[in-house]
């Protein structure tokens, strides 16, 4: 890939990634194979500021485990807030969580879609 786009891609979706894994992804883009180019740029990396967000207003059901594709938790916590209430320890410990979990899921996606 171009240096222009690799350059873009980091700038723009940076903060999407652990900041430990940025000089791992700048050499996968640099390296990537042009077949993979449009499928790494397009894939639908989520926001870990906007995941915080969905996490403090309805975290406690479950939807910002959900929207990261951790379903087990994601129903774990709805059923722990519906049943007991004890949904809200968790959705409280998810709250300083939630964003390194989302930067973890991006990651994931990104080596997918890379092909590694």
């Amino acid at each position: 890939m171009e240096a222009e786009k690799v350059n873009l891609f980091i700038s723009s979706k940076g903060d999407y990634f652990p900041s430990e894994s940025l000089p791992m992804i700048r050499e996968r883009l640099e390296h990537l194979d042009p077949a993979c180019e449009m499928s790494v740029m397009a894939t639908g990396y989520l926001n870990p500021l906007i995941n915080l967000a969905v996490s403090f207003f309805v975290g406690a059901f479950g939807v910002d485990r959900f929207l990261i594709g951790q379903t087990g938790m994601g129903v774990g916590k709805l059923l722990l807030t519906m049943c007991c209430g004890a949904g809200s320890v968790w959705w409280l410990v998810d709250l300083f969580l939630i964003m390194s979990a989302t930067k973890k899921r991006n990651l994931e996606k990104f080596m997918l879609a890379a092909g590694a």
